[in-house]
């Protein structure tokens, strides 16, 4: 029997590394007969494997594609390969895949072996990443870390550092991981705060041991991403606000992420932005640096500060204007 699946594993392997084999290469290269090699098919078929075949000289065996993806193999190279990818993946922020192959990556190095792990670390150790724009440097092993986490439905132990620097020790049931273009949060229930917090991961440093599993709770909303998105720009500030811009949600999400605020569709050309700052005259440079034209719903100070702004930029371009008039840059008619 340990004869037999050691050979399916070979005969698997070899179908999955070329396109198209025929029966006697197959049993060239496994040692056995043809009716040999297609027993083994149609046990791999029994397991999942949609191995097609074609019949005449020039047909053969070839792996299809089924309705679920079955277990792949993948030689030493191959599995460095793509550790590395789905490492840079989750490290980039790329849209769309950051969280999907961070769960991919954590179920790869679990059953890395060690020899490989030492290559992927290395890997990842002596390559420094050229990014479009700054962000905190995030080991990509913690998030798997908390991948798992959240995966095994286990309390995890951590460091956490806050906004001035401060660490404290945090113990927490985490629920889910939420991804930016620039930074990964983790939301999870605060054990000793008994309510749902958010955490940036680049400020956390797991301590271990982990542990014991916990029954998951409702989390704190059907749209996460929404939910993060709403505590690390709005909520997290002292001056808030809702703006009103003037053009479209899907035009403003080109250039407003998730971490600037919370877009809301009005109309096809109207949106509204919920976001918040350290002061309303950040806000103000907020908004205004943003290119679109705004007005604001609320609060009314920051009316008043828009209109402060407004006076000060028209008396530097008065100021400008005078010291224009009195200067003669030498082009000018002069009179004889």
């Amino acid at each position: 029997m340990l004869e037999t699946s050691a050979r399916l594993l070979r005969l698997l392997s070899l179908l999955q590394a070329h396109r198209e084999w025929s029966g006697a290469d197959l049993a060239e290269r496994l040692g056995v007969t043809p009716r040999t090699v297609r027993r083994d098919v149609d046990r791999l078929r029994e397991l999942g494997y949609p191995v097609n075949a074609s019949p005449g000289t020039g047909g053969g065996y070839q792996l299809g594609a089924g309705a679920e993806l079955p277990p792949l193999l993948l030689d030493d190279d191959e599995a460095v390969a793509v550790a590395v990818g789905l490492r840079t993946a989750a490290g980039q922020g790329i849209e769309g895949i950051g969280e999907t192959s961070v769960r991919a990556l954590a179920k790869l190095e679990q059953v890395l072996p060690g020899r490989l792990r030492r290559r992927v670390s290395a890997l990842n150790a002596f390559t420094v990443p050229m990014l479009r724009t700054p962000q905190a440097r995030l080991d990509p092993s913690v998030l798997t870390e908390l991948a798992n986490a959240c995966r095994d439905s286990e309390r995890l132990r951590f460091e956490y550092l806050d906004h001035a620097g401060s660490a404290t020790r945090r113990t927490v049931e985490p629920h889910r991981l939420v991804c930016t273009e620039r930074r990964w949060y983790l939301v999870a229930w605060d054990v000793d705060r008994e309510d749902w917090r958010t955490f940036r991961a680049d400020r956390i440093t797991p301590k271990p041991p982990h542990g014991p599993r916990f029954t998951p709770r409702t989390p704190p909303a059907d749209d996460l991403a929404a939910y993060v998105s709403r505590g690390v720009s709005t909520k997290a500030y002292a001056a808030r606000a809702v703006i009103r811009l003037h053009t479209s949600a899907e035009r403003a999400a080109q250039t407003i992420g998730p971490s600037d605020g919370v877009l809301e569709p009005v109309d096809a050309s109207h949106c509204l932005l919920r976001t918040g700052a350290t002061g309303l005259d950040v806000l103000v440079i907020h908004v205004m640096l943003m290119g679109v034209d705004f007005e604001v719903v609320e609060p009314p100070e920051l009316t008043d500060r828009v209109r402060e702004v407004r006076d000060r930029l028209s008396r530097a371009l008065a100021y400008e204007a005078d010291r224009g008039l009195g200067t003669d840059d030498g082009d000018s008619v002069r009179e004889s």
